[in-house]
This record gives structure tokens, sequence and C-alpha cells, in this order.
């Protein structure tokens, strides 16, 4: 997955880069709502949660106008709130390896606007003879 970041400062984008094999899990972040966020209403990194390091924090409204708050670590992204901006501690949900399983399981209106964007693109590569 390619992906153009801009850093708004040189400060954290330095920090990224001296980090080695540790991920980032802002840039992680920004990344998973540029993959989705055709399929769904509303989607950005939350800028009331504070993000580091280890954990990032992403508000998500379904196409069905249902919202949650996800965290993103290493182990995969959860749902840990059912609003933007909260974290319940008492939440138990599961982890998801992919935003595309996440989201899958949360709303039908994102797994069809993602089949429709997989056709589209299988019917230009038809035209286009690839």
């Amino acid at each position: 997955m390619e992906v153009d970041f801009q850093p708004e400062d040189s400060s954290s984008f330095k920090e990224s880069i001296e980090l080695g094999d540790v991920k980032d899990m802002r840039l992680e972040a920004e990344a998973v709502v540029s993959d989705v966020l055709f399929a769904v209403s509303e989607m950005y990194v939350s800028h009331s949660l504070d993000s580091a390091l280890d954990v990032a924090y992403i508000n998500v409204e379904t196409r069905e106008s249902n919202r949650y708050c996800l965290e993103l670590t290493e182990a995969g992204l959860r749902v840990v709130g059912y609003g933007f901006d909260q974290v319940n501690e008492d939440l138990s949900t599961p982890y998801h390896e992919t935003v595309y399983s996440l989201l899958d399981t949360l709303s039908p209106g994102y797994r069809q606007a993602f089949g429709n964007a997989l056709l589209q693109r299988l019917e230009r590569l038809k035209q286009t003879g690839h």
C-alpha cells in the first residue's frame, strides 16, 4: 500500500524515521483512513484522544450513520467506543487484523461500497485489456 504523507511538522517525521522497525501507529492510522474513506460516511484520526507510537484512535461513521471510536495497536483494530472520541475501558471487543475485516462486520453499506469499487476496478482492467 502506498500512501502520500505530508508531515505536519518535521519533528514527528524525523521521529518516525528514527524508529526503524517500530511502527508509528499515528502514521498507520492515517494510512488506514485513506484506504477506506471512500466506503464510509466519515473517518479520521482522532484529534482529541492522545495517539502514541503504540496506539492511535480513529473515529468512523458508517454509511448507516453509526459512530465508532476504533483503537489501532500492534494487535490490530477494535471498537473501543460507540461515539466519536469515546473510549470505554469496560468494552472487550475483538481485535481485527485489518480495517476491512472490522468494517465488514460493522457495516453492510461498507461491504456494498467496497464490492462496487472492486467491480468497477475489474471492469476498467477488462476494458484496458489487463
